[in-house]
C-alpha cells in the first residue's frame, strides 16, 4: 500500500507543479503604489503582501528607496494588501479586486506608532486609469451570470462596453458550415470592422483565424469575467484592434456550484396568430439547455486535503432542441393545371404579343390554350 500512496504523491506534486505555472500574461493585472509617512517622504524597504482571499496564496514584496512597490502578473480576484515597516503602524486595505488586465494602484500613508498596531484603510475605485493607457470595459461575473442572455452567449454583453456595436452586418463566411452560430457574431468597437477581433480564453488564443470568431464558447456559468478592449494595447497583444479576454473561475478553498436546466416548450406558447382561413395549430417546440458548474478545493478523504494548495473548476453544459415548424402555401388549382386561370383576378397576358411596342393582348377569359403549353412543363405538372 505504501508504494501506492507514494506514486500517488508523486503523481500529486507533478500536478501541482503543473497548476503553479502562470496563466498568459493577457489575463494578468498588477498591483502597484506608494508608501509614504505622515510628512510625504518615502518609505523604503518597507514589507508588503498581497493575499488572494479565494485561496490564501501570499505574495510579498519590498518597497524601492522611492518608497515604490508592484506586484506584476497578478490573476484576476480578491486581495487584502499589507505593509509594515519597523517604527510604524501596520497599514492593511482588505477585498481589493483586481481585475482582467487591470493595474491598480493603492498607495499608502504610514502612521508612527507599534507594528503591532494597524490601520485598515478603505480602498477607492480610481475615476481615471492613469498606469497604463489601456481602454477598456469589465464585465463582471454578476452582470454575466444575472442579465438576460437569450441562448447563453456571454457576448451578447459585450455591448456593455463603451463605443461598442453589435448591430453590424453579420461576418457572413461561415453561415452553417463549421461556423454554426458564430457567424452571426458581429462585434465592432470604436469604429473598427467586424473581422477586426481577437477572442482569449484564460489568456491562451481562442480565435478562427478563417472567419475571426471564437473557436471555444465557454459557458457562462464557468466565466468569472471578461473584458472588451479596444485601444492601445499592451505588448503581450500582438493581434486585431478589438480584444475580448475572457478568464474562468479557478475555485478556491470554498466550494461553489450550481446545477440549472432552461427549459421552452410549446406547452406554454400561445397559439400563433393566423394570417390565412386555416389556422395552424402550435407547432412542437422543445428547447432543454442544462449543465452544472463546480469549483474547490480538491479534496480526498484521508489522502489529500488541497486546501491552500489545488483547486479545481468543473463545468459542463448540453442543449438539446427538438422543433418543426408548419408553413402555409397557395399552390395551382386543377384547373389552373390545365391553363385556365379564369378564377384569377389579374389578366394574363399572350407573351407572343405586344413586339416593337405594341399592346400586348390578353388571352379570352384568362385561358391559355392547351397547345400553348410546354409538353415538359405538362410532364413536371
Amino acid at each position: 500500500m505504501q508504494p501506492q500512496i507514494s506514486r500517488f504523491r508523486l503523481s500529486l506534486a507533478a500536478l501541482l507543479a503543473f497548476a503553479a505555472l502562470p496563466l498568459f500574461a493577457q489575463t494578468f493585472g498588477e498591483v502597484t503604489g506608494h508608501i509614504s509617512d505622515p510628512s510625504g517622504a518615502a518609505v523604503p524597504n518597507a514589507k508588503v503582501s498581497l493575499t488572494n482571499v479565494a485561496t490564501n496564496a501570499v505574495r510579498t514584496a519590498s518597497s524601492t528607496d522611492s518608497g515604490d512597490y508592484t506586484f506584476p502578473a497578478v490573476a484576476p480576484g480578491i486581495y487584502n494588501i499589507r505593509v509594515e515597516q519597523a517604527a510604524f503602524k501596520t497599514v492593511g486595505s482588505n477585498n481589493v479586486q483586481v481585475q482582467v488586465q487591470q493595474t491598480l494602484r493603492l498607495d499608502f500613508t504610514l502612521e508612527v506608532g507599534q507594528v503591532n498596531e494597524s490601520v485598515q484603510v478603505m480602498a477607492s475605485a480610481q475615476m481615471l486609469q492613469t498606469e497604463n493607457s489601456s481602454l477598456g470595459t469589465v464585465i463582471e461575473n454578476k452582470g454575466v451570470t444575472e442579465l438576460p442572455l437569450n441562448g447563453r452567449n456571454y457576448l451578447g454583453l459585450v455591448a456593455l462596453a463603451a463605443n461598442t456595436n453589435t448591430l453590424s452586418a453579420g461576418s457572413g463566411q461561415a453561415g452553417s458550415r463549421q461556423g454554426g452560430d458564430r457567424a452571426s457574431q458581429s462585434i465592432s468597437t470604436g469604429g473598427n470592422r467586424i473581422m477586426f477581433d481577437y477572442f482569449t480564453l484564460d489568456g491562451v488564443s481562442n480565435t478562427d483565424p478563417d472567419f475571426s470568431t471564437y473557436v471555444v464558447l465557454p459557458s457562462i456559468d464557468a466565466i468569472q469575467e471578461f473584458k472588451v478592449q479596444m485601444g492601445v494595447y499592451p505588448a503581450e497583444f500582438g493581434h486585431q484592434s478589438t480584444q475580448v479576454n475572457v478568464v474562468t473561475k479557478s475555485g478556491g478553498n470554498a466550494y461553489h456550484g450550481a446545477l440549472f436546466e432552461f427549459v421552452r416548450n410549446d406547452v406554454f406558447d400561445a397559439v400563433p396568430y393566423a394570417f390565412t382561413a386555416t389556422h395552424p395549430v402550435k407547432s412542437p417546440f422543445k428547447w432543454n439547455d442544462y449543465g452544472f458548474e463546480l469549483d474547490g478545493p480538491v479534496y480526498i478523504p484521508k489522502i489529500f486535503n488541497g486546501r491552500n494548495r489545488l483547486f479545481f473548476m468543473a463545468n459542463d453544459e448540453w442543449k438539446t432542441q427538438r422543433q418543426n415548424s408548419q408553413g402555409t402555401y397557395s399552390v395551382p388549382t386543377a384547373s389552373m393545371f390545365n391553363g385556365d386561370f379564369s378564377a384569377l383576378g389579374t389578366t394574363i397576358y399572350d407573351p407572343d404579343t405586344g413586339a416593337n411596342g405594341a399592346t400586348k393582348t390578353p388571352f379570352p377569359n384568362n385561358q391559355i390554350p392547351s397547345n400553348r403549353i410546354d409538353p415538359i412543363s405538362k410532364k413536371f405538372l
